[in-house]
C-alpha cells in the first residue's frame, strides 16, 4: 500500500516551477523607453573656425564634417568636403563640441518658478529610491531654449533634488523640444542615482525628529538601506539563474539593485572632503562605484583620492561659502584637480547658471593661472564635453568632435571664454536647432506660444 501510494503521487521536477529567466531578464529594466528622434539634417561643413576637439585638441582653421546626424571628419584647411554639402564660413570662430551638464534640475524645477511647479524633491522619506526624475520632468520648460540658445547645451542629466539621502532616479536628455520626457531622452544613457550627503538630509529629516538628523544617522541609513538592496539582489539573482517562486517586486530597491548590478550610475551631492571620503569607503563596502560627486567644494583636498578610484568631480567654479559645508571652497578648485590628474566637470546646478557654463571655465581658467597653474584653453574644453560624457556613461556617443560620434555642435561667433561671446548656431545629432541670424531656428516651448517675447533668447 504504501508503495502504491507513493507511486500514485506525480514526482517533484524542475518542470513543476518557473524556468529561470536569464541573466536581468526577471523584470523590464526599461519600461519608459527613449522614443527620440533626430530632427532632419543635411550634411554640412564649418571651415576656417579655431577648433576645440572637447578631449584636449585644438585646431587652427579647421574644418569639421557632419553628415547623417553623425561628425563625418575633423582637420585642418584642405580637409575634403563633398559636393553637395552646405558651407558656413567661420573664420575667426570657433566651434566646440556641445555642452554637457551633468547636474540640472530643468523640468522638474521649471521655469516659472512656482510651487504647482515645483517636482523636484519627494522630501518624504529620507529613502526615495522609488521616483524617477524624468516622471517630473515638464518638455514644455522654457529653460530648455535658454540652455541651448544662450549656453551651447545640447545634453543634460535632470537630478531629483537633495533633500533625501537617496534622491531617486535621474534621466539623461538630449536638449531638444518634443511632446513627452520620452521624446528627449538620450538613447541607451545609463540611468542615474541621486544621493546626498551632509547638511540637507539631516537638516530635513531632524527638523521632523527623525533619522536622519546627523552625518552619523545618514551613514547608517544609507548603510542600512545597502544591506537591504544587497538582500533583494541575491534573492533576484537567484531566481534569474535558477528559476523557482518569483520575488516580490520593490521599484526603489530595483534602482539600488541597479547600481549594484552596474547598470545605473551613483551621483552623490557632496561638499565636503571627509564625507566624499566616506562614502568611498562605503561603496567599496557594498560593492558599486560613484561615478561623480557633485558640487564636491572640497575635491581639491582628496584630488588623488579621486583619481585612484576613477571618480569625477562636478564643480562650480566660485559658489561656495553660503552654508558651512561649503565653507571651505577655493577657486582654484577645478585647476588643482585637473593638475593632479583626476577627472573634473563643471555643472550648474541652477537654470541660469546652465546659460554660461562656458563663462564658469572661464574663470576656473584664471583663478588656475593665476595660482600658477597654466591649463590651455582646448584642455579646459574637457571640463565641459569629454568629462561629463564620462561621468554620464555616453562618452563612447558624445562629448568631442570625433569621427563616428554625434553632431552636437556649436559654433561661437567669438572665443568661448570671452563674457562677450555667444552661440551662433546650435547642432544636435547634426541638425541646426539654433540661428542667432535666423528666427526661425530659436525652440520656443508650447508654454510659450503666444505670449510677449516669444522666442526671444533674453
Amino acid at each position: 500500500m504504501a508503495t502504491a501510494c507513493t507511486q500514485a503521487e506525480p514526482p517533484k521536477t524542475a518542470a513543476s516551477e518557473s524556468p529561470p529567466p536569464g541573466k536581468g531578464k526577471g523584470f523590464s529594466h526599461d519600461p519608459y523607453p527613449s522614443t527620440y528622434h533626430a530632427y532632419p539634417s543635411v550634411p554640412t561643413a564649418i571651415v576656417g573656425a579655431t577648433i576645440y576637439d572637447g578631449e584636449g585638441g585644438r585646431i587652427e582653421n579647421g574644418t569639421v564634417l557632419l553628415n547623417d546626424g553623425k561628425v563625418m571628419a575633423v582637420g585642418g584647411p584642405g580637409t575634403p568636403i563633398p559636393a553637395g554639402t552646405t558651407t558656413i564660413d567661420a573664420h575667426g570662430k570657433w566651434v566646440t563640441p556641445g555642452i554637457i551638464d551633468v547636474h540640472s534640475h530643468l523640468g522638474d524645477y521649471p521655469s516659472p518658478g512656482v510651487k504647482a511647479l515645483s517636482d523636484g524633491n519627494e522630501a518624504t522619506s529620507p529613502v526615495t529610491a522609488d521616483v524617477w526624475a524624468e516622471h517630473s520632468v515638464w518638455p514644455q520648460d522654457p529653460g530648455f531654449s535658454r540652455a541651448l540658445a544662450n549656453g551651447g547645451v545640447t545634453t543634460l542629466q535632470i537630478l531629483p533634488g537633495s533633500a533625501n539621502l537617496f534622491g531617486g532616479r535621474s534621466v539623461v536628455l538630449k536638449n531638444v523640444y518634443a511632446r513627452t520626457t520620452q521624446g528627449m531622452k538620450f538613447p541607451g544613457a545609463p540611468y542615474g542615482l541621486k544621493m546626498a550627503c551632509g547638511e540637507n538630509p539631516k537638516r530635513v529629516y531632524g527638523s521632523k525628529n527623525r533619522e536622519p538628523s546627523t552625518r552619523m544617522g545618514n551613514i547608517a541609513v544609507d548603510r542600512q538601506t545597502w544591506i537591504k538592496a544587497v538582500e533583494y539582489k541575491r534573492k533576484w539573482d537567484k531566481f534569474e539563474s535558477k528559476g523557482g517562486e518569483i520575488p516580490g517586486r520593490d521599484i526603489a530597491m530595483d534602482t539600488l539593485m541597479g547600481v549594484l548590478n552596474g547598470e545605473i550610475l551613483v551621483h552623490n551631492h557632496c561638499y565636503r572632503a571627509d564625507e566624499m571620503a566616506n562614502v568611498i569607503d562605503m561603496s567599496k563596502e557594498f560593492g558599486y562605484h560613484v561615478s561623480a560627486f557633485h558640487h564636491a567644494v572640497e575635491a581639491y583636498k582628496i584630488a588623488d583620492l579621486l583619481k585612484a578610484n576613477g571618480i569625477c568631480a562636478a564643480v562650480w567654479a566660485d559658489w561656495y561659502g553660503f552654508k558651512m559645508e561649503s565653507y571651505d571652497g577655493v577657486r582654484e578648485n577645478l585647476a588643482l584637480l585637473q593638475k593632479a590628474g583626476a577627472c573634473v566637470t563643471i555643472h550648474s546646478d541652477d537654470q541660469n547658471g546652465i546659460q554660461r557654463l562656458n563663462q564658469e571655465v572661464a574663470k576656473g581658467l584664471a583663478a588656475g593661472r593665476r595660482a600658477g597653474i597654466v591649463i590651455p584653453d582646448e584642455v579646459a574644453w574637457e571640463w565641459l564635453a569629454i568629462n561629463p560624457a564620462k561621468a554620464l556613461g555616453i562618452a563612447d556617443r558624445t562629448g568631442s568632435l570625433k569621427a563616428g560620434k554625434m553632431g552636437d555642435v556649436v559654433l561661437w561667433n567669438g572665443n568661448p571664454f570671452s563674457v562677450y561671446t555667444r552661440p551662433e548656431k546650435v547642432w544636435i545629432d547634426g541638425a541646426m536647432l539654433y540661428d542667432a541670424y535666423n528666427p526661425k531656428l530659436r525652440p520656443v516651448s508650447d508654454f510659450e506660444l503666444g505670449q510677449p517675447g516669444e522666442g526671444d533668447v533674453k
